[in-house]
C-alpha cells in the first residue's frame, strides 16, 4: 500500500525559538555569549523567524550579554526579549534596560490564571489584569516596540476569564499573543477548542508556547496551528523547565513530515542541539519529559516554595524528587529551602554571599541541595 502524501497546509506556521530565553533559565543552565551567538546564527540559517532571548525586569539585567550577542549575530530585528510584568512603575523600568539593550520585539509575561495571578501578582482580579496588561502594552507601543503578550498558565485560565484578557490585549494595541501552556494540562483536542476561542477574536495573531511534560508539546503545537495559530515557540533538544518544551527538531521534522513543509534547513539540527545540550551541560544524553533530572528542578524562590502552581504531577509519582539546581542565580530563598530539615544552625544571610563568592572563586559549578548541605558544614563566619 502506498504511502498517503503529506497534509498540505493552508498557511504553514511561523516558528520562533525559545532556547536562549526558557532554555536558559532551565535550573543549573547558563549560556555563555559565544553560545547564543552560534546557537542564534545557526537558528535563523534554519529558518526560524524569531530567536527569543534573555528576560528583563528592571535595571542591570543579567541576562545583558546574551541579548547584546545575539543581536550581533542576528539583529535585533530577528530577536525578542521576554519582559517581567508586576506593576506599571516596575514595567516602565524594564522597558528602559529594554531600549538600552537596544531590543525590538517584546514579548510580556502575564499571569493569567487565578492561581498564578494571586501568587505573582497579589490579585486574582480580571479586572485588573485586563488593566495591568492593557498599561503595559500601550506604554510599550508608545515606545515602538513590537508586542506580544502572553497569557502564563494560560492553558488552565477558564474561557470566559482568558478570552476577555485577550480581547482587551489586542484592543490596546498589541501584536500577538502567546498562549503559554505553563503546566501542560491539554490534550491536542482541547487544544484545537481553546486556540479556536482566540482565532475568533478580531484581529488575533496567535502563537502557542507548551511545556513537554506529558509528551505533547509537538502534538499540542500542531494542534494548535490546526485551529488557527500562526506561530509556534520551540526549544533546541527541547531544553526547558518542567519537563522541556515543544523539541525543535521534532516539531520540524514533524511539518515535514507530516505537512510536507521544506521550508527550513534540517541539516542544521544536530549542530544546534550539540552546542546547545554542550552549554547548557547537559551531554548528549539529556531526554524531555518527567523522568528526567532536571524535570523537577527548579532555581527560582517561588517554584520551590510554591512547586503544585507549576507542576502536572508530583515527583514522587514517577520516583523522582524535587531539587534545587543554580550556579550564578543564587538567592537567600533558595539556600534556606536547601537547608530546611538538615539540622544545620547557618546564618543564612551571611552564608549566602560566602557561598556565592566560593562559586565565583570555583568557576560556578553546579549547586545542588547536598552541594549547598555540604558548603553550610563548612562555613565560619568572620566575627563582627
Amino acid at each position: 500500500m502506498a504511502a498517503e502524501e503529506p497534509e498540505k497546509q493552508e498557511r504553514p506556521p511561523l516558528v520562533s525559538d525559545a532556547t536562549l530565553r526558557d532554555s536558559a533559565h532551565m535550573a543549573g543552565v547558563e549560556f555563555s555569549p559565544a553560545d547564543a551567538a552560534a546557537i542564534a546564527d545557526l537558528l535563523v540559517r534554519t529558518g526560524v523567524e524569531l530567536v527569543e532571548v534573555g528576560m528583563v525586569s528592571g535595571p542591570d539585567s543579567k541576562d545583558a550579554e546574551l541579548v547584546l550577542a545575539t543581536h550581533e549575530a542576528v539583529t535585533p530585528e530577528r530577536s525578542m526579549t521576554l519582559v517581567v510584568v508586576r506593576d506599571r512603575r516596575q514595567v516602565a523600568r524594564a522597558l528602559d534596560e529594554a531600549e538600552r539593550l537596544g531590543v525590538r520585539h517584546i514579548m510580556y509575561s502575564i499571569p493569567t490564571s487565578e492561581e498564578h495571578a494571586q501568587l505573582k501578582l497579589d490579585s486574582a482580579s480580571p479586572k485588573f489584569l485586563q488593566a495591568l496588561a492593557r498599561s503595559a502594552i500601550q506604554q510599550a507601543k508608545e515606545r515602538g516596540f513590537h508586542v506580544t503578550f502572553s497569557g502564563e498558565d494560560g492553558a488552565r485560565t477558564p474561557r470566559e476569564r482568558l478570552v476577555p484578557y485577550v480581547a482587551a490585549g489586542f484592543a490596546a494595541g498589541a501584536d500577538r499573543f502567546r498562549l503559554a501552556e505553563t503546566v501542560a494540562y491539554l490534550s491536542p483536542w482541547q487544544m484545537e477548542e481553546v486556540i479556536a476561542d482566540l482565532t475568533a477574536i478580531d484581529g488575533s495573531e496567535i502563537e502557542i508556547h507548551s511545556h513537554n511534560m506529558l509528551g505533547l508539546a509537538v502534538a499540542n503545537s500542531l494542534a494548535a496551528v490546526r485551529a488557527g495559530a500562526r506561530w509556534i515557540s520551540a526549544t533546541v533538544g527541547g531544553i526547558g523547565e518542567r519537563g522541556g518544551n515543544a523539541p525543535l527538531a521534532e516539531l520540524l521534522t514533524s511539518l515535514r513530515v507530516l505537512h510536507g513543509d521544506t521550508r527550513f534547513d534540517l541539516t542544521h539540527l544536530t549542530e544546534l542541539s550539540r552546542i546547545a545540550l554542550r552549554g547548557a551541560g547537559l551531554g548528549d544524553a539529556f531526554q524531555s519529559g518527567p523522568t528526567t533530572p532536571h524535570a523537577f528542578a527548579y532555581e527560582l524562590p517561588g517554584q520551590l516554595s510554591h512547586p503544585q502552581a507549576y507542576e502536572t504531577l508530583p515527583a514522587e509519582l514517577v520516583g523522582n524528587r524535587r531539587e534545587l539546581r543554580v550556579r550564578t542565580r543564587l538567592t537567600t530563598a533558595l539556600v534556606r529551602w536547601a537547608l530546611t530539615d538538615s539540622g544545620l544552625d547557618v546564618d543564612v544571610d551571611a552564608f549566602t554571599p560566602w557561598l556565592a563568592e566560593r562559586q565565583e572563586r570555583d568557576g560556578r559549578p553546579l549547586l545542588d541541595r547536598d552541594t549547598i548541605r555540604k558548603a553550610a558544614v563548612d562555613f565560619r563566619p568572620v566575627p563582627a
